[in-house]
């Protein structure tokens, strides 16, 4: 059976480290404190002045190429999840399929905001399955937010952070059971107000009156409710395992949106499972969106966290609100 199996993981950061002790100084007050309490981050990475979204994605893909011993020219579809493109128009992918040297690819971008990787393995494992055209496809999570971070809210400054995951979807006969499974999408639209960039495109065009009000951007305009994400990811962990006719240990390792470890360690407490089969990076790499999760399977899988024949789950969410999940046994 012609299944979507992941043959190479990448991860790039870039190097510049932005520890929590910049923001003690730079707000005047003791920040430091409150995130490795709230939200385990310790340091972050941001990109350098002339570094790029498409910089940080490309770091990522080669390394992906790499591991999965493929050459850029094997690659038939280039999907880049980011909501830091490097460009409004025309798409990040196209991009990085010309800086691979990627010639027969088909390119393009997809914005589920933080949920963005997870909706691109889902289509990517979809374009496999059905199309027998599309044998290797390279998605990439890249996420460069602190070109639009405010220095002086202290709600985004401290938390967003810049970085790259990549994976290779490739077509394989499997009779074991390996390759992608299933996945469910979710959206809660009514939030589509609550935390954004909400300027540069149709609605509000850049001019001299948004940069003066910063409106130009990332925005937390209103307090998210804390259980929203633990009760909706536990809801999609929870449906998934039943369509599969597992139970939520049955799962190996889930790779979880890494903005808060105690959201995280609340949804494995609920499905009953040890706080351990959920891996986090956010104390080295603070929020990067939808980077976060494969950096974080990338960094399982170097770890041996993640073997050969193991079930894992992908659970994302993001702005809109966008919830996004996946299965598939390495």
């Amino acid at each position: 059976m012609r299944k979507a199996i992941i043959t190479g993981t990448g991860s790039f950061a870039p190097a510049r480290k932005i520890p929590n002790s910049y923001f003690n100084e730079l707000l005047q007050e003791d920040v430091d404190t409150w995130l490795k309490q709230n939200v385990n981050i310790h340091e972050r990475r941001w990109c350098e002045e002339g570094e790029s979204v498409a910089d940080l994605c490309e770091h990522a893909a080669l390394e992906a190429l790499e591991n999965s011993k493929l050459n850029a020219s094997d690659l038939d579809l280039i999907i880049v999840a980011t909501d830091t493109p490097e460009f409004i128009s025309p798409s990040t992918a196209a991009i990085l399929q010309h800086r691979l040297g990627a010639e027969k690819a088909g390119t393009f971008d997809l914005n589920t905001a933080c949920a963005g990787f997870v909706t691109a393995f889902d289509v990517a494992a979809k374009y496999i399955q059905a199309d027998s055209q599309y044998n290797n496809i390279l998605i990439v999570g890249g996420y460069a937010m602190s070109k639009h971070l405010n220095m002086r809210d202290k709600k985004t400054v401290t938390l967003f952070a810049d970085g790259a995951g990549a994976v290779i979807l490739s077509a394989r006969e499997s009779n074991n059971g390996q390759g992608f499974i299933t996945s469910k999408l979710y959206t809660k639209g009514e939030y589509n107000e609550w935390m954004g960039i909400y300027s540069g495109g149709t609605r509000h065009p850049v001019n001299q009156d948004v940069i003066a009000a910063n409106d130009h951007k990332l925005k937390f305009v209103h307090k998210f409710p804390k259980e929203l994400n633990p009760e909706i990811w536990t809801d999609m962990i929870v449906k998934m395992c039943r369509e599969m006719d597992i139970e939520p240990d049955d799962i190996n390792q889930f790779l979880v949106t890494q903005l808060n470890f105690n959201s995280i360690d609340e949804t494995m407490d609920n499905l009953g499972v040890s706080r351990e089969k959920a891996h986090k990076i956010m104390d080295k790499y603070g929020y990067t969106g939808s980077a976060c999760i494969p950096m974080a399977l990338h960094d399982a899988i170097s770890k041996g966290k993640i073997k050969k024949g193991d079930l894992i789950m992908l659970v994302g969410s993001g702005g809109g609100l966008a919830f996004a999940s996946a299965a598939i046994k390495y």
